[in-house]
């Protein structure tokens, strides 16, 4: 991946980004969340992935816009459950009756669009406030680290009822989130100069050896090669 860049929405206040893509091959690590994109001027809903996302489709140079969706989110809008999208790129017409005046906007100012048709979409589901802090704080500690069980303890939840929740809201469950934080965070601090034995050690990892592991389990490649 190259060329990226994120910001803050306006309108909206999610995660806007956008992606270059380069000369060589294009890949799309998971990263435990949902985007809602425009590609080719298509909108288009990127499901939570469970592996790295080959994209075989776009040419060097081209541009992909997207617009991160915040926790529970894209299965308030879209009104179904998220794990029905995991590893998919769905055109979100096929999905939901795209709000009108946004299609036009797509090809002139792409973030603008996303955002007004997440705005739109978010209008007309009027997503459930609890759920959505539900979502929220189920991935703040699975950010943190925490065990399965501390999680559905914290939350007053049975396992078995943690997962379908997780399931629902984020594509996946609760283990699956758990470990692609772990691995993204990983990636950050060897991004940021951190050595690989010493950020895996940090990032909750039994050795080197067991993120080498994980690296090719998620990403299909060691993690020298994905470090920038």
């Amino acid at each position: 991946m190259t060329g990226y860049l994120a910001w803050r929405g306006h309108l909206s206040r999610a995660t806007l980004w956008r992606v270059v893509r380069g000369s060589g091959e294009h890949r799309v690590l998971p990263d435990g969340v949902m985007d809602l994109m425009v590609h080719r001027g298509r909108f288009v809903v990127a499901g939570a992935d469970t592996a790295a996302w080959h994209d075989a489709e776009s040419e060097p140079g081209e541009v992909t816009w997207g617009l991160r969706l915040p926790p529970g989110a894209a299965c308030a809008v879209l009104g179904l459950p998220a794990n029905e999208l995991t590893d998919q790129r769905i055109d979100l017409a096929d999905l939901v009756e795209l709000p009108a005046p946004a299609l036009d906007a797509a090809e002139l100012d792409a973030p603008a669009a996303l955002e007004r048709v997440f705005v739109a979409l978010w209008r007309r589901t009027s997503p459930d406030v609890p759920t959505l802090r539900l979502a929220a704080s189920l991935d703040r500690a699975a950010r943190g680290g925490a065990t399965v069980r501390e999680v559905a303890d914290r939350h007053g939840l049975s396992e078995r009822s943690l997962r379908r929740a997780s399931d629902r809201l984020f594509g996946y469950g609760p283990k699956t989130l758990m470990s692609i934080h772990r691995f993204q965070y990983a990636l950050q601090l060897a991004n940021a100069g951190v050595a690989l034995g010493e950020a895996a050690a940090t990032a909750g990892y039994a050795d080197q050896a067991h993120l080498n592991r994980e690296a090719r389990r998620l990403a299909d490649a060691t993690p020298t090669a994905l470090v920038r």
